[in-house]
C-alpha cells in the first residue's frame, strides 16, 4: 500500500515514491525533492482582474496591485485544474519554494 501524507489541501506526499501528488486526482506532479510548483500549469493574471475595481470610476484609486509592481500568479493541477496556489510577486522575481520536507524524517514518522 502507498504510504501518503497530507501537506495542502491539494497535495499529498508519496512518499514510497518521493513524488508530489494531487489528492483530488491523483495526477503526479513531480518529484518531491523539488517544487510541486514544476509540475503545475502556471496562468499569470492581470491584478485589475482579480481585484475588480471598487472606487468610483475616475478615481485615481482601483484597490488593485500596480500592475507595474506586481504580477498575480495561480498554479493549477494538470490533471484535474484544481487551483493549487496563488502567488502575488515583483514581476521578475522568480516563483519560491515554499514547502522543503525532509523525507527520511517523514519515512521513519509514518513506519513508527
Amino acid at each position: 500500500m502507498t504510504e501518503r501524507v497530507r501537506v495542502t489541501e491539494t497535495l499529498d506526499i508519496d512518499l514510497d515514491a518521493g513524488r508530489w501528488t494531487c489528492n483530488r486526482c491523483g495526477h503526479d506532479v513531480g518529484d518531491a525533492e523539488h517544487s510541486y510548483k514544476e509540475g503545475l500549469l502556471v496562468a499569470e493574471r492581470d491584478p485589475e482582474e482579480v481585484h475588480p475595481r471598487r472606487a468610483p470610476e475616475g478615481s485615481a484609486y482601483s484597490f488593485a496591485p500596480d500592475p507595474e509592481w506586481c504580477r498575480v500568479l495561480e498554479f493549477y493541477c494538470p490533471g484535474c485544474a484544481v487551483l493549487v496556489e496563488v502567488e502575488y510577486l515583483p514581476p521578475g522575481h522568480p516563483i519560491t519554494r515554499d514547502l522543503v520536507f525532509d523525507l527520511a524524517s517523514l519515512r521513519a514518522a509514518a513506519a513508527r
